[in-house]
């Protein structure tokens, strides 16, 4: 009984090492070169390519959207090195303080698939006063209920946004993925954008569409 014991024991260990982290999981395919990205710079032997995606969070899976962030897909490219989300920072409309990119699980709350509909209708239910004196201030109803996606679903579209996001630790080059950056302003005021990119090799700032 002990020998069984011990042998379930060593098969769990060994299904522990073998199973990849959260972070050795993270990211999206690197696009062919750099100059595939909107843009383009080189920080020593690496070179950084970036797209700005305003708010929205590109994935595999589809498309989804947040109200308090934006997003920029980036890829690094040359000699294996250590990367990290924290070694980029975004400057909007030239501010003087770049705002830092933050940890993907921050996202989650606010993440929206814009296609996802109720799984039933939501019906307006109209107020007492409406009825009794014919609409009066306000309309004369009361405003829709807000609905909240299932938990089920709410945690699939945080495993598309952790999957999508930027990897960390020392890897092998190319690796892409997004970066988040609170910003929860509409996008159409932006009128300049700004990455810079600070990580072991040297820094560099890319020029992005708004």
């Amino acid at each position: 009984m002990r020998f069984l014991v011990l042998i379930s024991a060593v098969g769990l260990l060994a299904q522990e090492q073998s199973a990849p982290s959260a972070s050795a999981t993270r990211g999206m395919p690197a696009r062919a070169t750099p100059a595939d990205y909107q843009a383009h710079a080189e920080a020593g032997p690496v070179t950084v390519g970036a797209e700005f995606f305003q708010h929205s969070v590109p994935t595999p899976q589809g498309m989804l959207i947040t109200e308090d962030y934006v997003v920029v897909e980036a890829g690094l490219f040359g000699p294996q090195t250590k990367i990290s989300f924290e070694d980029f920072s975004l400057r909007i409309n030239g501010r003087k303080n770049p705002q830092p990119s933050e940890p993907y699980a921050l996202v989650f709350k606010s993440l929206k698939d814009p296609e996802w509909e109720p799984p039933f209708p939501v019906e307006e239910k109209h107020s007492k006063s409406s009825i009794n004196t014919g609409g009066g201030k306000g309309g004369g109803s009361d405003p829709p209920p807000v609905v909240h996606p299932p938990i089920k679903t709410q945690r699939e579209w945080e495993q598309r946004a952790q999957k999508a996001a930027f990897p960390e630790g020392d890897r092998a080059l190319p690796q892409a993925g997004l970066l988040f950056f609170r910003y929860g302003g509409k996008a159409s005021g932006i009128h300049s954008i700004e990455l810079i990119y600070s990580g072991p090799t040297g820094k560099a700032t890319l020029v992005l569409q708004p």
